[in-house]
């Protein structure tokens, strides 16, 4: 019986990342090498193109990091994951038994995660549910944003988060407002709350958390309620402990 072949690509920004592995697959004829590539954008594309069974994906990326372009996955392969260093990512790795690569690695190291991936390609399990693992782990980590990534039809953008006016809950989405578009996220309001710079991000409201440098003025609305007045004129409503937050945060 034929042994199956599997297509895999090589996600890295670092050359020789790309090459120590090439070099460690020489070793194993059924991995079949469909491309490399030194970001997340160039990445993301050629998973959702090309479909492969698995991908050896690098963490700390410029443009897109492996945990954004991950996010931005509808069906993701099996992921072996590389990193320098990141301990709230190998916190999370070791919850939810998926392996990963502390770089820089040994060949047995290597093999013993690459086997690990091929019994879960010979299974059939696939990449999805322990990367939706990984990323709700992710999303318990108390770690700042510093940018967003979203994606509209095929195309990715990265907002960064000082460019954001307010979030809107939008069912199971987030709507980002910025200064030129609106963006939907498949996030919730408690994740951006956790997630964002509450000495910029208050959240006024269940519906609402506006960033304060993009604030005009608290305005009296009716019995005893508030609206948040934007510079670019629009008016969000204030709920009385959104109310007391912001005039507490800003020191009204």
């Amino acid at each position: 019986m034929n042994q199956k072949n599997y297509r895999t690509l090589i996600i890295d920004d670092e050359p020789p990342a790309r090459q120590i592995i090439r070099d460690f697959l020489k070793g194993y004829p059924s991995i079949e090498i469909d491309g490399e590539f030194a970001d997340g954008f160039s990445g993301l594309k050629a998973i959702q193109e090309l479909k492969p069974d698995l991908v050896f994906l690098d963490i700390q990326m410029p443009k897109l990091t492996g945990f954004e372009l991950l996010e931005l996955l509808e069906e993701p392969p099996v992921i072996i994951f590389s990193t320098a260093f990141d301990q709230y990512a190998i916190k999370a790795f070791e919850m939810n038994a998926v392996d990963y690569l502390l770089k820089p690695y040994s060949r047995d190291r290597f093999d013993q995660a690459l086997g690990k991936a091929m019994q879960a390609l010979a299974s059939g399990s696939g990449g999805d549910a322990p990367v939706q693992n990984i990323l709700r782990s992710m999303d318990e980590q108390p770690e700042f944003l510093s940018r967003i990534a979203v994606k509209i039809r095929h195309k990715v953008h990265v907002i960064p988060v000082q460019e954001i006016r307010y979030l809107e809950a939008d069912g199971d989405y987030v709507t980002i407002h910025t200064e030129k578009d609106r963006f939907l996220k498949e996030k919730t309001m408690k994740y951006f709350e956790m997630h964002l710079d509450t000495a910029r991000f208050i959240r006024i409201h269940r519906s609402f958390i506006i960033n304060v440098d993009f604030m005009d003025k608290l305005e009296y609305y009716d019995k005893e309620s508030y609206a948040v007045l934007m510079k670019d004129g629009t008016r969000l409503k204030a709920s009385t402990s959104g109310y007391k937050v912001l005039k507490e945060a800003l020191k009204l």
